[in-house]
């Protein structure tokens, strides 16, 4: 298995090309915008997508781009939300993002929350008839810049079994939490309560990529190394019975707290014939450090915390200990001077896209 993963991973590289971070975001700006998504909405969903690709976390990126352009096209997802807002308590925001692209909803969602936790030092934002929002940490990267720490749920479609099933019921649920360092590297820890995230598995499919042993089962409850097997069956759960057991706190909290749709009712934007909305729900929690203590003793502090973590004696292989978040920073440092990745197989697909809505893709490329 390891040869052949590494056959695989030779193929993609070779069938890479690399354009910068600018040229994607104005490519999926102009597209979106032609798509029927106002100008400021679609630099809010393009800031979102291109942030992702700088920081690694290409399954989440714009190789999305063309499944949220079709789905509005097909009326699925609503280019032109009207977002309601409703306040229950000072420091309780509802919002009901009617249908709109998840990065959009979620961004204006979380900025009304953030003034409410400067306010009154905590806020809890519950989003409902939204769409998918890309990388969790993406929404506590923007409540650190205001020197909250945060905490981001989303459920999802049905991706994993509950613990002894063999069938997806629960979503693959992320969570993320942020905390401000003082610096611009934020302590940022985002997972899946799937072994891995269900993206990379479509990422792998379009890919033409196999995936490792223990990533998912198919449809008969069997291991696969075959992500369409994978696809139309389950990711496994991280850690066995916890993540499940995460998986199913997340689905509570971001789903039935929210008055989103749950479990196996909520839609995946990657199901074609479906006429449902995806209804998923997600759930931010800002706290306002300086409501509890000084920033200056809090980051200090965590600092404190961090060197001493990475001064911990290294396990052999290991070159440095790193805290979560400063790999996301070191990639995005390297794409921002080397390019962005992107498969072959995806710029095909984004150069149609341009073509159907006369927005030309970019045609320089750093790195053949």
């Amino acid at each position: 298995m390891p040869d052949r993963m590494t056959d695989f991973k030779h193929m993609r590289d070779k069938q890479m090309k690399r354009f910068q971070a600018h040229e994607l975001h104005t490519f999926s700006t102009k597209v979106l915008t032609q798509a029927g998504v106002s100008q400021q909405h679609a630099r809010l969903a393009a800031d979102a997508l291109i942030q992702a690709d700088l920081e690694g976390v290409d399954s989440h990126g714009i190789l999305r781009l063309a499944v949220y352009v079709k789905r509005m096209e097909e009326n699925r997802i609503n280019p032109r939300p009207h977002i309601k807002f409703f306040e229950s308590s000072p420091t309780v925001l509802s919002v009901d993002g009617d249908n709109g692209l998840g990065h959009i909803v979620s961004t204006i969602a979380l900025d009304r929350g953030i003034e409410m936790a400067k306010n009154l030092g905590l806020a809890g934002i519950a989003v409902r008839n939204s769409n998918h929002f890309g990388t969790a940490s993406y929404y506590c990267q923007r409540a650190c810049k205001h020197r909250l720490a945060s905490i981001v749920l989303t459920n999802s479609p049905a991706g994993i079994p509950p613990w002894g099933g063999r069938k997806a019921f629960l979503g693959t649920n992320p969570i993320a939490f942020g905390f401000p360092t003082g610096t611009d590297v934020p302590v940022m820890i985002d997972l899946s309560t799937s072994v891995v995230a269900r993206g990379k598995i479509m990422a792998a499919e379009k890919q033409g990529e196999a995936i490792p042993d223990g990533w998912a089962i198919d449809e008969n409850g069997k291991m696969t190394n075959d992500p369409s097997a994978a696809l139309r069956g389950a990711v496994l759960p991280l850690g066995g019975a916890k993540g499940s057991a995460l998986a199913l706190a997340v689905e509570i909290l971001a789903g039935v707290l929210t008055g989103a749709a749950f479990a196996p009712n909520v839609t995946s934007i990657y199901q074609d014939q479906v006429t449902e909305q995806a209804n998923i729900g997600h759930l931010f929690i800002l706290i306002d450090i300086e409501k509890f203590m000084d920033y200056s003793e809090f980051t200090s502090s965590l600092n404190d915390l961090l060197r001493s973590m990475k001064s911990v004696p290294k396990a052999p292989g290991t070159e440095e200990i790193r805290y979560p978040g400063e790999r996301r920073s070191q990639e995005q440092a390297k794409r921002l001077e080397e390019g962005i990745p992107v498969p072959l197989a995806v710029v095909n697909e984004l150069i149609e896209l341009g073509q159907k809505y006369d927005v030309p893709f970019p045609e320089k490329k750093l790195i053949p």
